[in-house]
């Protein structure tokens, strides 16, 4: 292979990286309410205006810090995104075991978030370094860092859009130009072929089907021991979203582990093939 190829694995984040909402490991509980009260106010707000709910999700957390006179500066924000937990292995090396794995096989390994959660708890996380680019919604602050409105709201139909932006090498969310334009399959920085999907739900049926028709590999995965979980994820692979599904254990040596790799091995020997025929 005469140049370094890249392949790049993207995740959800809510149920897939972290068990649960981001906003339940701290936010929630910090404004003194219960879990299921917080979104079926959000989903009752969403389903009586006929709204999105991330932009819902969004303002109720701004008002719910209002009404309990809880501070909610973007400090607050990346405090409570300092909070979240994580799923086996994920906070353990990961992220850079698979970076290894692949640059012993002569590829480069790069990881993605695409998530309705808040991109400023992402990035202020265990784990928010390790990611070439994180794809979430956002909020616009005054000049005194509190949140005034949504920059960003990313939800399910629009999240297939960032795959593209991965696939062209277009990254910068204000340039339109570079991930509109045509450009060869083969000459793009991440082709669909070396692209891997992770989910956990619903939401990330349409990025999983998109990466699997597109030649790549999609995974949904589960808590371990949740049969509800794993009877959601086994209805996916039924229904041809994904290739595999398996608990959320992220260790060294799990089934997810050895998944990632296999399908990373298949792709290197894909890429050989296609430079020997160049």
């Amino acid at each position: 292979m005469a140049a370094t190829p890249t392949i790049a694995i993207a995740y959800d984040f809510d149920g897939t990286l972290s068990p649960g909402s981001m906003q339940e490991h701290s936010f929630i509980p910090e404004i003194g309410e219960e879990i299921g009260a917080f979104w079926g106010r959000v989903n009752g707000e969403a389903a009586r205006l006929g709204a999105d709910n991330i932009l819902i999700y969004m303002h109720e957390m701004v008002k719910a810090a209002q009404r309990e006179d809880v501070r909610f500066r973007r400090e607050d924000i990346e405090r409570h995104g300092a909070s979240v937990g994580f799923f086996p292995g994920v906070a353990e090396g990961w992220f850079q075991r698979l970076r290894d794995y692949g640059a012993a096989r002569g590829v480069r390994v790069q990881h993605y978030i695409i998530s309705s959660g808040l991109k400023e708890m992402i990035a202020a996380s265990a784990v928010g370094d390790q990611f070439d680019a994180i794809f979430a919604s956002e909020f616009k602050y005054n000049a005194d860092d509190v949140p005034v409105w949504a920059a960003s709201a990313v939800n399910y139909t629009n999240k297939t859009q960032f795959l593209f932006r991965i696939n062209k090498g277009a990254l910068d969310l204000s340039d339109h130009t570079e991930v509109n334009a045509y450009v060869p399959e083969d000459d793009r920085p991440v082709p669909f072929r070396n692209m891997i999907y992770v989910g956990d739900g619903d939401t990330d049926v349409p990025c999983m089907r998109t990466v699997k028709e597109q030649g790549g590999v999609s995974i949904a995965v589960h808590p371990a021991g949740d049969a509800k979980g794993a009877e959601k994820t086994a209805k996916l692979k039924t229904d041809r979203r994904v290739h595999f599904t398996t608990d959320a254990d992220y260790s060294d040596g799990s089934k997810l582990d050895a998944y990632v790799k296999a399908a990373i091995d298949k792709m290197v020997a894909v890429e050989r093939l296609k430079a020997l025929e160049r």
